[in-house]
């Protein structure tokens, strides 16, 4: 509340979904604070499962309908333990947490942003910050490059999951208000980063969504899929013959997606195609499980290279 002008969010209609988080009270009182008019919504006092990177279809209704009745700017909520936030546009629209975590990033003056590999390549296309380092997946990891942006005399460094969890690794300074680091995960800084980077731009949240290179991802996983098998079958991808892997992975997906230009092992194996399309391949490091990741022009384009990529994958255990 120290950070943020007194009355910041006047004029905003947020609505808070509550549901079983922790965070529910926290999020509606500080949002209360800086002005807005929130209005509180499906509050239980029974758990819900809601996850930030697999929105459960019920949630996506949910936020749709309450944003066309109550007339709302956005709606904010968090994961069951509030360290992943959730933040809709005012069509409902849930942010991907990668996405948002970008806009909160640029909004807080950012110069130096650490990021797992998996996430959304438009924080590189943005043009907003200096450096971007891709970490593997994991929030240690992304502590990990802050620390050492840190030691190399950056400033300004924060870092983001694509769970919408949200880091700062130092001290953040805006016309003379300081955001104290706090080098772990954050779900309030968020909304409330997004809702006055739309105000400072006088637009809607689906218009500052639109400032972004457009940039699609999608992603799902192959449930009880051996992480041996998973291994052995990606061996081929990661040898020390970078041109090797190229024609490796045209072998397994270029009838579909065209030509490899790269492929990165930072953490499983990503794959760059010529027409900037990409396929994201890595075992789950706590479950038998296959995860895939795909990056697109279009949501749609995304979508479909996901549905085709898991054909592929499934073909994988005969």
């Amino acid at each position: 509340l120290d950070f943020f002008p007194a009355g910041c969010l006047e004029g905003l209609k947020v609505g808070v979904y509550e549901h079983s988080s922790v965070a529910r009270d926290i999020l509606g009182e500080v949002i209360e604070k800086l002005g807005a008019e929130v209005v509180r919504l499906g509050r239980s006092d029974h758990f819900i499962p809601v996850d930030t990177e697999a929105i459960r279809p019920e949630d996506v209704t949910l936020a749709r309908d309450w944003s066309q009745e109550f007339k709302l700017d956005c709606i904010v909520s968090a994961d069951g333990d509030g360290d992943r936030p959730l933040v809709s546009d005012e069509h409902g629209q849930w942010l991907r947490g990668d996405v948002a975590g970008i806009l909160c990033a640029h909004y807080l003056g950012a110069s130096h942003v650490a990021t797992p590999v998996s996430c959304n390549s438009a924080v590189e296309k943005s043009g907003w910050f200096n450096q971007v380092d891709r970490t593997r997946i994991g929030s240690p990891f992304v502590i990990e490059a802050m620390d050492k942006a840190i030691a190399s005399g950056a400033q300004n460094v924060v870092g983001y999951e694509a769970n919408g969890g949200f880091l700062t690794a130092t001290d953040i300074e805006i016309e003379g208000r300081v955001l104290t680091a706090l080098p772990t995960r954050d779900a309030v800084i968020v909304p409330l980063a997004i809702l006055m980077l739309a105000k400072a731009f006088t637009s809607s949240v689906s218009a500052l969504l639109e400032q972004l290179p457009q940039r699609f991802t999608s992603s799902d996983r192959l449930k009880a899929f051996p992480t041996e098998l998973s291994r052995q079958k990606l061996q081929p991808l990661i040898s020390t013959d970078l041109h090797q892997n190229n024609r490796s992975a045209e072998a397994i997906l270029g009838s579909v997606f065209g030509s490899v230009v790269s492929v990165d092992s930072t953490d499983g194996v990503r794959i760059t195609f010529k027409n900037n399309e990409v396929v994201h391949l890595r075992p789950s490091g706590n479950a038998p499980e296959l995860r895939c990741y795909n990056e697109a022009d279009t949501e749609e384009r995304a979508l479909e290279m996901n549905r085709v990529c898991l054909e592929i994958l499934e073909s994988w255990r005969q």
